[in-house]
């Protein structure tokens, strides 16, 4: 049965929420991350200077990697979902011991976006463009279209034996 694919140029507004989420989620670590460079610098650090520094580190690589996770979802790939889907794991897995915990607004902060990441991952919009039936002009060539689950996408058998 044909499926309806989405208009070549056109995102689906799912997928625009969806990035917008995980974006705003990359901003809120890099923020993070600058905050602890702050800390740091001024001598004021919670923890051992050693452990603020590996705090800053991580945090600013996470906030780059989901960065780099929207934008490439934002481009109909298909790598960044699982990237997604892990990033809103780890933040309900932070978010609900928080919630539940007594501090309700931060709970709710990073619990709700996490969810309606979740759900908006699955929209059936959102699996299309990154799946390829809803493909991009201009993405011909991926390594990860449908033509890349072919054991020879170039239709040769050449290095075969």
């Amino acid at each position: 049965m044909p499926t309806p694919e989405v208009p070549p140029l056109q995102s689906p507004w799912t997928l625009a929420v969806l990035v917008a989420i995980v974006l705003l989620e990359s901003a809120v670590l890099v923020g993070f991350a600058i905050f602890y460079a702050v800390e740091l610098l001024a001598g004021n650090a919670e923890t051992s200077p050693g452990g603020a520094a590996f705090t800053l580190v991580l945090l600013a690589a996470f906030g780059a990697w989901l960065a780099s996770a929207g934008v490439f979802l934002w481009r109909g790939r298909r790598w960044p979902r699982s990237a997604a889907l892990v990033a809103q794991l780890f933040a309900l897995v932070i978010g609900v011991p928080t919630l539940t915990g007594g501090v309700v607004v931060l709970g709710l902060a990073i619990v709700v976006p996490a969810v309606a990441a979740l759900f908006l991952l699955f929209d059936k919009r959102v699996l299309a463009l990154t799946q390829g039936s809803g493909r991009r002009p201009g993405g011909a060539g991926r390594a990860d279209g449908p033509e890349a689950d072919t054991p020879d996408a170039g239709g040769t058998g050449a290095g075969r034996g």
